[in-house]
C-alpha cells in the first residue's frame, strides 16, 4: 500500500472527506508510523554509518535519524575492530574522571544532546571512555527512522505489512475526530492485533531460522 492508496483508504474508512481532516492525514500517518517503529525493532530499520573521532576528544554525535543502538565499535591502526561495552554514563565518569585519561576506547554511554556552537541541538550523542589517544574510525549499527511514507510515497511496512499501518492511522484518526467509543476501540483492537503479528514477523520469524531454531511445527491431536 502506498501513501495514495493509504489516504484513500483512512477517508472511505471514516467517510470524511472534509478539507481540515484530509489535511490532517499525513499527520495521522506519521504518528501511526513512530508508534510502529518505537514497538517494533525490525530489521528492515536496521543502517551502519562510520565516522572519525579524534584524539583527545570523546564524545560522538549520533546520526540524524538515530533510534537505538545496536552496537559500536573502533579500528585500530591495524585493522583490529573492538567492539565497545555500553556503560551507564556515571560509570564513565567514575571510572576516568579525566580527559587525559586516554586509549583505546574500551566503553560508551549515550550522553546527551549534541552541542554545535554551545547551544545543545535535538540529536543525542555518545561519550566515549577512555578519552582517544589517536584518531580511530568507529562504526556505528542501529535502527532508524526510516523517512515517511507522507513524504517517500512507499514505505517497507506499507509495502509488506499494511494492515498495522491502517489501523495505526484510523486510531489517530479517530482521536482527531472525536470519534464513538465502540470504534475507537474497535480500530485500536484491531490495530494492536497487527502490531503483534509485526512483531512476530519482526522480533521472531525474521531473528531466526529452521537450522538454528528448528521449524514451527502445531501438535496433531491423536
Amino acid at each position: 500500500m502506498n501513501y495514495a492508496a493509504l489516504s484513500t483508504a483512512i477517508q472511505d474508512y471514516t467517510q470524511n472527506y472534509e478539507t481540515s481532516f484530509v489535511a490532517n492525514i499525513p499527520t495521522f500517518v506519521q504518528q501511526a508510523e513512530e508508534r510502529i517503529y518505537n514497538t517494533v525493532l525490525l530489521p528492515a530499520l536496521r543502517r551502519n554509518v562510520t565516522a572519525t573521532i579524534n584524539a583527545g576528544f570523546k564524545y560522538l554525535s549520533c546520526p540524524d535519524d538515530f533510534l537505538a543502538v545496536l552496537s559500536l565499535s573502533v579500528t585500530d591502526a591495524n585493522g583490529n575492530q573492538e567492539y565497545l561495552l555500553n556503560k551507564d554514563v556515571s560509570f564513565i565518569r567514575s571510572a576516568y574522571p579525566k580527559a587525559t585519561d586516554t586509549g583505546i576506547p574500551q566503553y560508551y554511554a549515550l550522553f546527551g544532546p549534541t552541542i554545535v556552537s554551545g547551544a545543545p541541538t535535538n540529536e543525542l550523542s555518545f561519550i566515549i571512555a577512555p578519552t582517544p589517544d589517536t584518531s580511530y574510525t568507529t562504526e556505528l549499527h542501529y535502527f532508524y527512522y526510516p523517512e515517511s511514507i507522507v513524504t517517500a510515497g512507499t514505505s517497507w511496512v506499507g509495502d509488506n505489512y499494511d494492515p498495522v499501518l491502517l489501523y495505526g492511522s484510523l486510531v489517530e484518526a479517530y482521536i482527531f475526530m472525536k470519534g464513538e467509543q465502540d470504534m475507537m476501540t474497535y480500530y485500536e483492537t484491531k490495530f494492536k492485533e497487527a502490531l503483534s503479528q509485526l512483531v512476530r514477523l519482526g522480533a521472531g520469524l525474521e531473528q531466526g531460522d529452521t537450522y538454528r531454531d528448528t521449524q514451527y511445527k502445531v501438535k496433531v491431536a491423536p
